[in-house]
């Protein structure tokens, strides 16, 4: 836990309410799934969901579940601010979320999964069972819901990958 959140530190240094929503995560990702004990995980739960209230919800202004598996170096340059995150998310290392992005399920049929390095533009929204690969870059207000491959960027409504030869449409004059 602790290692994860001193390299959550390191990339937001100038966003104290971003480091505390990041530490009530991890605190709460810690509770989730590395204590056992009934006893001891009761209070430390009710810790949790009190400081996710405070921290998270209002302070910081956005969605974090405890039990969305995040990687290492979370970076959110502009905070947690209309961020929303589902509780089974999957997002790998050393990613870059910009402001009110969604990433979520879709018709209960599973959660995304992103890779390492992943920059997602502001306003998107990934919605559904698809994996994101790493190095992946998802444009502004782009709203992803198919798989991207590594190394691709993927743009519009819905996004499509723009580094692959795709059709371009023709002139009609």
């Amino acid at each position: 836990m602790m290692k994860s959140f001193k390299k959550d530190w390191k990339a937001n240094l100038k966003n104290p309410q971003t480091i505390m929503a990041l530490f009530t995560y991890r605190f709460g990702n810690w509770v989730y799934y590395r204590v056992k004990s009934g006893l001891i995980r009761k209070p430390l739960w009710l810790l949790y969901r009190i400081m996710d209230v405070l921290f998270v919800r209002i302070v910081a202004n956005g969605e974090l579940h405890a039990e969305a598996q995040i990687g290492d170096a979370l970076h959110l340059p502009h905070g947690l601010n209309g961020i929303i995150i589902s509780p089974k998310a999957v997002i790998g290392n050393n990613a870059t979320i910009f402001h009110q992005v969604t990433i979520g399920g879709r018709n209960n049929l599973g959660e995304p999964v992103i890779g390492d390095r992943a920059f997602i533009g502001v306003g998107s929204k990934i919605l559904g069972p698809i994996t994101l690969g790493n190095d992946v870059n998802i444009g502004a207000m782009s709203v992803v819901v198919k798989d991207v491959p590594d190394n691709a960027s993927a743009v519009g409504i819905p996004a499509r990958n723009i580094l692959r030869d795709e059709p371009k449409p023709e002139n009609t004059r």
